[in-house]
């Protein structure tokens, strides 16, 4: 192990005390790999980690060093480990240097998350690192969810899903409890959805909007039979695909018959904008 050294002998390194190092590693700001014998810290993160960027006029270089720091690489790796503590650690400490739950969602969890995806997909990561990952995310969605209720009477309801065949159902966490932070009433469907379960819900609660999520393009089709079902039996509301099989597809490949949103500030004009016309129809 020549490439690495003890957590001891990286706090030696680093001059501070052996729990201080032990922070670093559990708020994500310090990459170690946790053995048998105890944490390890390749040689190569040690001097990342000491590398300082020089600050800009009239800041110091730790409040620089905080409002530019790697979040979501640092959320990836306690999501790997499966740390909820140190995961949340992570984001307290974004939030502590100014970073807003809205960019934590749309992100630091997002792109953590796609990471680990592509990673897994390269054969980087075993299957039980992405469950890992998605357990401990969902976890921090739990704490994270309620800082974004507001108070207030409802713009009106929307739903949020993914269709049928698509398995991951942290994106449509992730929209839901960004959609409802503008004020809307959330249901969210979670992932592998049939299309009569979207309509079902829509005639329960005169939805505005329904949003799917979608992750892979071979869902698509899946995608356009919600939308065609919705829109016949509901033509008032507005079905919008997004997520990041839509975020990485040209128009011309997308069905002419679906709505895309590419973001989720584009997605939230669109229901507004349609939930003006429908009231003033």
């Amino acid at each position: 192990m020549g490439n690495d050294v003890t957590l001891h002998e990286a706090a030696e390194r680093l001059g501070v005390h052996y729990m201080t190092a032990y922070r670093y590693v559990r708020q994500g700001q310090l990459n170690a790999t946790r053995t048998s014998a105890g944490w390890r810290v390749a040689l190569d993160d040690l001097k990342q980690f000491s590398r300082p960027s020089a600050p800009t006029a009239g800041e110091t270089q730790k409040g620089r060093a905080r409002r530019h720091a790697p979040w979501a690489s640092r959320l990836e790796a306690r999501l790997i480990a499966g740390d909820v503590e140190g995961a949340w650690g992570v984001i307290e400490s974004a939030m502590a240097a100014g970073s807003s739950v809205d960019r934590i969602y749309t992100e630091y969890i997002t792109d953590a998350m796609e990471s680990i995806g592509a990673r897994w997909a390269a054969g980087e990561l075993a299957v039980a690192d992405e469950h890992r990952a998605t357990v401990v995310v969902q976890r921090l969605l739990g704490r994270l969810g309620p800082q974004l209720n507001r108070r207030g009477r409802s713009r009106g309801t929307v739903v949020v899903g993914s269709p049928f065949g698509e398995h991951h159902s942290i994106p449509s966490a992730v929209v839901a409890d960004l959609v409802r932070a503008e004020g809307w009433s959330v249901i969210d469907l979670g992932s592998d959805c049939p299309a009569s379960s979207f309509t079902q819900v829509v005639e329960e609660t005169d939805a505005v909007s329904v949003l799917l999520s979608v992750s892979h393009e071979d869902s698509f089709p899946a995608a356009v039979e919600v939308t065609a079902e919705v829109r016949s039996a509901h033509p008032q509301t507005l079905v919008i695909t997004g997520g990041r099989a839509v975020t990485a597809a040209a128009d011309a490949d997308l069905d002419e018959r679906l709505i895309a949103g590419r973001d989720i500030s584009q997605v939230l004009d669109m229901v507004r904008e349609h939930a003006t016309r429908r009231r003033t129809a």
